[in-house]
């Protein structure tokens, strides 16, 4: 009997194949996570999964300073902001057992609320547009965050606020919905959030290492939490985790995640339709769409469509992403608020789908006068407009706006650039007509058309003396867990967010700063005394205020 080898020799080789693709793929994970984390630092556990099975399982760093304890997978993390989406899902199944309606007002649940003579929903306290003012924007905030309350007196701290708009009439991000959203739950449950979410959620998923955050509990495998500051890394600020409740206080690991998002794929808990609620976004009372939905948000990555959310609170920042026609899930959860995990779990999910964001490492030499064809103004669909132009054998860009911001742009191949570190391009092209055109690529593609437009000069900075900055210094408070620490060296003054690299800001007079890294204007407040007690941040049309704390 003649013996055929061919076949084993084929499915050897495809099998040597898929092994060295695998191989790659875990290289290319492993350089973004080494990139971000430091094996002697606060770390993060992150997973990748595909098909719902974990491809890339990673641990670094530590998950204590103090004892020098390095990082494992199956180490336990606050949530933080992540936990609004199982808050959500637990709205979704009262719903699917008809014990409430989305549109159902709230009072019908908490009759004592005061709404102020407005009509306030269920499905608005869900998507962050029912007006209700954020208990974490409260001036107060920091000082009772380590006071324990019950869920009634934390209502109590923020339900005497005036609404911040008509509900309906706009989005604006808010925990106080989500904290009156765990009160329905225990109303209609008779039972507590936490049990509840045990119950129905965490026992049936089999998610073993999850549990509402408490402070006197022994957990195992439980990380610290730190923080950075000028001196280096402390530990996080004392938070009571009656605070966040069904906004922000589960805890889990990357395993149990990789459970829960394969239950909401696979409709364990709620069905499709339900979940169709909570990832494609929501509405304006004027038909305007919102990304948010349900506890998850719409995400676009490099064409590919998914859902996601991430959180952040003291000494934790977290993201999940998963991208639906891919079938791809990328969770990372880290115990330092000093490093924005979210760009990591970006990255790794466009390794993951094979569209990986460019690196200096691609950079390549293109000849001055092939780089000077793209040189002039380009109009965009959003009205936007950007100046090439080259300088010293580099090319440049500027987009028109108050601070007329310049960014260097390195070329991937003659009709390609990126800006570095943040995962936009160019492509130029020549259209139809002979005219240039450019196409601007972040998670979406805008299209320009050259124009004829002289390009604004570069916004001139002035200088100011040491004595003038230095009151300047200090910590300010943009947000729950985010900070921005000004700092000050001779005659120059820095700013350094949360998570992000420290850069120079420059004085357009003695208290109205811009920076040159992006397109941010600064104004720092003053009492009647002259004592500096805030700054405002100019930035994408919008005006925020971060008060300052130390």
């Amino acid at each position: 009997m003649k013996t055929n080898h061919t076949l084993p020799l084929l499915l050897f080789t495809f099998l040597f194949i898929l092994n060295i693709k695998a191989q790659d793929l875990t290289q290319q994970f492993d350089a973004i996570v080494t990139q971000n984390y430091n094996a002697d630092a606060p770390g993060a556990t992150i997973l990748v999964a595909k098909d719902g099975k974990a491809i890339y399982r990673k641990a670094i760093g530590k998950a204590s300073l103090e004892l020098d304890v390095d990082m494992i997978p199956e180490n336990v993390f606050m949530l933080a902001s992540i936990t609004k989406q199982f808050t959500a899902v637990a709205i979704l199944m009262l719903e699917e057992q008809g014990k409430l309606k989305l549109n159902d007002p709230i009072t019908k649940f908490i009759p004592e609320y005061p709404t102020q003579g407005k009509t306030i929903t269920v499905h608005q306290l869900l998507n962050h547009t029912s007006g209700i003012k954020s208990y974490t924007d409260n001036a107060n905030f920091l000082q009772f965050a380590r006071m324990d309350k019950t869920l009634d007196e934390l209502i109590d701290t923020f339900k005497n606020d005036p609404l911040d708009f008509e509900p309906g009439e706009a989005f604006k991000y808010n925990n106080s919905g989500y904290i009156l959203l765990g009160k329905i739950i225990e109303v209609i449950s008779k039972d507590t959030y936490e049990n509840f979410i045990e119950k129905h959620i965490f026992e049936p998923l089999n998610m073993q290492q999850s549990s509402y955050g408490n402070n006197r509990e022994l957990v195992k495998n439980r990380v610290r939490p730190y923080e950075q500051n000028d001196n280096g890394y402390v530990n996080a600020s004392y938070l009571s985790m009656t605070l966040p409740q069904a906004a922000g206080s589960l805890t889990s690991t990357i395993d149990d995640m990789l459970k829960w998002q394969n239950a909401l794929v696979n409709n364990t808990l709620i069905k499709a339709t339900s979940l169709d609620k909570a990832i494609n976004g929501s509405n304006l009372n004027n038909g305007e769409h919102i990304a948010y939905g349900y506890g998850l948000g719409e995400m676009n990555l490099k064409g590919s469509k998914g859902y996601s959310h991430s959180g952040g609170i003291f000494g934790t920042s977290t993201d999940g992403i998963y991208l639906i026609k891919e079938d791809v899930y990328v969770i990372g959860l880290s115990n330092c608020s000093c490093n924005d995990i979210g760009a990591v779990t970006r990255n790794l999910a466009a390794v993951a789908i094979g569209k990986p964001f460019p690196t200096m490492s691609d950079v390549v030499n293109i000849p001055e006068d092939k780089m000077k064809q793209w040189v002039g103004a380009y109009e965009f669909e959003d009205g936007a407009v950007r100046h090439i132009f080259l300088k010293d054998n580099k090319l440049y860009s500027m987009r028109e706006s108050e601070t007329n911001t310049i960014f260097e742009i390195f070329p991937l191949s003659e009709n390609r650039y990126m800006f570095e570190g943040s995962g936009i391009e160019y492509k130029f092209s020549n259209s139809e007509n002979g005219k240039h055109e450019a196409i601007f690529i972040t998670n979406t593609e805008s299209r320009g058309k050259k124009v004829n437009k002289l390009m604004p000069e570069e916004k001139k900075a002035v200088t100011l003396t040491n004595a003038v900055l230095k009151p300047y210094i200090g910590k300010y408070e943009l947000g729950p867990n985010f900070h921005v620490q000004i700092s000050v060296d001779g005659s120059q003054i820095f700013a350094q967010a949360t998570g992000q690299g420290q850069f120079e800001i420059y004085a357009e007079d003695e208290t109205t700063f811009f920076a040159k890294v992006a397109a941010i204007k600064v104004k720092f407040n003053k009492d009647t005394s002259g004592k500096v007690e805030s700054f405002t941040i100019f930035q994408a049309g919008q005006e925020n205020v971060a008060r300052k704390v130390e």
